[in-house]
């Protein structure tokens, strides 16, 4: 299954809750898509439940079946709460911090962003969006004219974004620091970790 590439606020009205893209469509109709949303009050049955809640966090990284498995995997084998350190390698892919660091407008444009070359860590191109940055990590834009006009502007149209405090940011210079990995508190908040976890455990 290739990513997700159809309506970004039907996905948003699926799970109740903002997904990708605008989150207008939501408050206008909080309800299902399709024909019978207004009136589906259906029971969902525990199996659902965490299909619906790890389908909901794949499509917010936007990560195919295996990545998102293989990420989970990984997590499981490392020592820590599994449900919270998924979220961290999650979390702290490489276009994921550069989309919260705000050079990029959603992770899928992030994603590009480093696909195309633009962003260095700790001195050196690093143009694999999956690349796990760690505590201390300096990442910054590349010194081509190019890449920096392109960041400058995704920093101006994101600016009212803030930058979560595990990350810091220097704005003129177009360079980053990962301070530490972030806490659960500092994570998606719409998320119930847990429940993706009994899921996976039933495999």
């Amino acid at each position: 299954m290739a990513r997700y590439t159809g309506p970004t606020t039907r996905l948003s009205r699926r799970f109740n809750q903002h997904i990708l893209g605008s989150g207008k469509a939501l408050e206008r109709r909080a309800y299902p898509p399709g024909q019978h949303g207004p009136r589906l009050r259906r029971k969902l049955s525990e199996y659902a439940v965490g299909l619906n809640e790890k389908q909901k966090l794949r499509y917010i990284y936007g990560l195919l079946e295996r990545q998102f498995r293989r990420l989970f995997e990984k997590a499981k084998r490392e020592r820590g709460v599994t449900g919270e350190r998924f979220l961290q390698l999650l979390e702290t892919r490489l276009d994921s911090v550069v989309y919260l660091l705000g050079l990029a407008k959603s992770r899928a444009a992030a994603r590009q962003f480093v696909n195309h070359g633009h962003i260095r860590v700790n001195g050196r191109k690093v143009d694999i969006a999956s690349y796990s940055v760690l505590a201390g990590d300096e990442i910054e834009v590349r010194s081509a004219p190019a890449s920096r006009q392109m960041a400058t502007r995704n920093l101006e149209e994101n600016r009212i974004r803030t930058v979560p405090g595990w990350l810091s940011m220097d704005s003129e210079a177009l360079k980053a620091k990962v301070n530490r990995l972030p806490v659960r508190d500092e994570m998606e908040q719409g998320i119930n970790e847990q429940i993706i976890v009994e899921f996976y455990s039933r495999f």
